[in-house]
Order: C-alpha cells, then structure tokens, then sequence
C-alpha cells in the first residue's frame, strides 16, 4: 500500500515538472516580443475595467440587483476575471486542441512518454490572463473592503480554497469543451467558444435569470460556481451561502468528467494519416 502511495506520488510530482517544463518553453517564446507582451497585458486590464465601470454605471441608477449590491457584483466579476486569467496564462493549449487535431499536430503529442491531456495544458500561453489575474484580485481586495465582513484566517482559507476551486472548474470546463474536437472535423470548434459565452452569465447574480438559465450555470455547466456561489459565502448571503461550501466537490467532479470526456475521445481520435 505505501509502495503503490509513493508511485503515485512521484508519478504526480513527474507530471507536475514536465508540465511546467513545456509551459517555460512556451513563456521564453512569447516574451521574446516584449512589446506584444505589454500590449496584450494592458489591454486585458483594459477590458476588465470598462465592464466593471458599465456595471457602476449601472449601479448609479438602482441601488441593487435582486438584493445584491454592487461590491458583490463586483466580486463575481473579479472572480470571473481571476479564473480566465488562470485559464488564459497556464493552460490556454485547451483552445489550441481542435487546430491540433485538425492538422494532425496532435500526433507529436501521442508518441511521446507524456500525458496528452498535460501537453495539450502546457502546449500554449496567454499572457492576457495575467492583466486579467491581476485586475481580477485588486478588485477581490476592494470587494472585501467594502463590504462589512468579519474576516478570520479560517475565512480568509477557505477565501483561498474557494478561488483554487473556482479556477479548477474554469479549466474543467475549457478542456472538456475543447475535447469535443475529437468528435468534431474542424479547424476551430465553436463549442468550446459558445460554453465560453456562457459564462458571461455568471458575471451577475444568477437570481435575475430565468430556471432554465439557473439550470443551465448550475448544472449542465456549473459556471455558478465559479462566481455566485463563492460569493454568497464569502459575504454571507444565507439563502445562496451553503452551495458556495460545495464549490471543491464541484471543482473534483468537473474534472474528473473533462479528464472522462478527454480519454473516451482520444479513443475515438484517429491520425491525420487515416
């Protein structure tokens, strides 16, 4: 039993390594053209902001949206931009999987003594996403000054735990998305890109939607979690606040079904050659 505890651990940390591996090659890449770094950056920033600004606009002109006020609006958006910054810098391969399979690049990948699914993380980066982390965590540290909260270390944990899981179904649901690439002959998929649209719905209290909409964030693509639900506990909102507790288990279970997705299509994958 410890035998087989420790192959497994050794065998996570090696995954672990070639992944951040392949990832530092892609950033010595990208960061030869530091002017192309500095833009993307920026403007990710830029773009953050202009939404939080049109949601103060808003806000000028009703005192709150279903009860909620406008710094826990602000802080499901902050928690939106955090986890496409997550997304973005460390596995943005997720948006790269239908061109690799499409030209037959996705070959390379299966031939060597590697995880395709770690690969295919490791296989790109987008610097946008750092704009997009770091606007998103100054605005998680406005949020939590402007609202009266009580903040403890066990709060400010679990605070923690909240965003690691919301961020792990960001990545869940990107690559699940992206793997149906191998049921679908194309060069760029649209349906990773329209369940990324979805979650524009998760930027606002799920309240103000309609059930099928509710369903749709909640259960079929649990982009609820990322945002609303961490959100309710972290402010305290007791009707909505328990769900935001089972944020991890959602997390766990939404990757373990992207990683499912993954593996019954690279069954099915059949090289460029055939």
């Amino acid at each position: 039993m410890a035998a087989s505890v420790a192959s497994g651990f050794r065998s996570a940390r090696r995954l672990v390594y070639l992944y951040f591996r392949c990832l530092g090659q892609q950033m010595k890449a990208i960061l030869a053209y530091e002017a192309d770094f500095v833009v993307l950056l920026f403007s990710a920033a830029l773009v953050q902001i202009t939404g939080v600004f049109f949601i103060w606009t808003i806000f000028q002109r009703i005192p709150s949206i279903n009860g909620w006020t406008f710094w826990q609006v602000v802080m499901m958006y902050a928690l939106i931009f955090v986890t496409e910054g997550v997304g973005s810098l460390f596995f943005e391969g997720t948006w790269q999987l239908s061109n690799l399979v499409y030209t037959g690049k996705f070959d390379q990948m299966l031939v060597r003594p590697v995880s395709p699914i770690v690969q295919v993380l490791a296989c790109a980066v987008g610097f946008n996403g750092l704009g997009n982390l770091v606007t998103g965590f100054v605005l998680i540290g406005i949020s939590m000054a402007n609202v009266p909260v009580p903040w403890t270390l066990g709060r400010l944990l679990m605070l923690a735990i909240l965003i690691v899981s919301a961020a792990t179904i960001r990545v869940a649901i990107n690559l699940g998305s992206a793997a149906t690439a191998f049921w679908i002959s194309a060069p760029w998929s649209m349906i990773p890109m329209f369940v990324h649209q979805l979650g524009e719905f998760a930027k606002y209290p799920i309240t103000i939607y309609s059930l099928a909409v509710q369903a749709m964030i909640v259960i079929a693509i649990p982009f609820a979690f990322v945002s609303f639900f961490p959100t309710a506990w972290v402010f305290g909102v007791d009707a909505w606040s328990l769900p935001g507790l089972l944020t991890p288990l959602v997390a766990i279970y939404t990757m373990l079904m992207a990683v499912t997705i993954f593996r019954v299509g690279l069954r099915r994958y059949e090289s460029s050659g055939h």
